[in-house]
């Protein structure tokens, strides 16, 4: 018996509406169209037909037919859609792989070239070092070289006061013969006075 009856609910849930709008159309209906069971409302054939010709449905078969067109027209309409979905996106996605791979030339480009300055900074590194080394270098010969300076003339000081000391004598001796001669003079200068 419930076979060819249907409930509001199942009703709104197969038009896709609202069950109030099915309750207000409902109310329009005779009551005679209308079973009640166990406080369920069922609707018959008559009924739903009614219902859905005052909603604007038309009749089931011309439903059916209308679905099959429209579905056609709809899978006709989504596939030229889905094509056109999907010869853009193969075009944007060759655009982006073309400018990937420009990115991938302009990056191996790029670490070429950090790769030549890291070698260029490590050449200036080692040459840097070695200037330092050879300045080092160059300190320490200029110090060794200097105190052996202070050597040599260390030793060559107290010859040099030696030789002095030899050229003073030698003045003093020469000056003492004269003084004794002019001493001597004078002396007996003196004692003649």
């Amino acid at each position: 018996m419930t076979e060819n009856l249907k409930t509001i609910r199942e009703l709104a849930d197969d038009l896709g509406v609202s069950k109030k709008k099915i309750h207000y159309q409902v109310s329009k209906l005779d009551t005679d169209l209308i079973q009640r069971l166990d406080g369920t409302i069922y609707l018959n054939k008559s009924a739903i037909s009614k219902i859905k010709s005052s909603m604007g449905y038309s009749s089931n078969v011309e439903l059916d037919r209308l679905d099959i067109h429209n579905r056609h027209e709809l899978d006709s309409v989504l596939d030229s859609e889905k094509n056109k979905l999907i010869d853009e996106k193969s075009e944007q996605i060759n655009y982006l792989k073309e400018q990937l791979d420009k990115k991938d030339s302009q990056l191996s480009t790029k670490d070429e070239q950090i790769k030549s300055l890291v070698e260029i900074q490590n050449q200036t590194q080692n040459l840097l070092d070695q200037q330092q080394r050879l300045a080092l270098q160059d300190k320490q010969l200029l110090d060794e070289y200097k105190a052996e300076i202070k050597d040599l003339q260390a030793l060559t000081s107290p010859s040099q006061n030696i030789e002095r000391d030899n050229v003073s004598q030698k003045e003093t001796t020469e000056e003492s013969p004269q003084n004794k001669k002019w001493w001597p003079f004078r002396k007996r200068g003196q004692k003649n006075d």
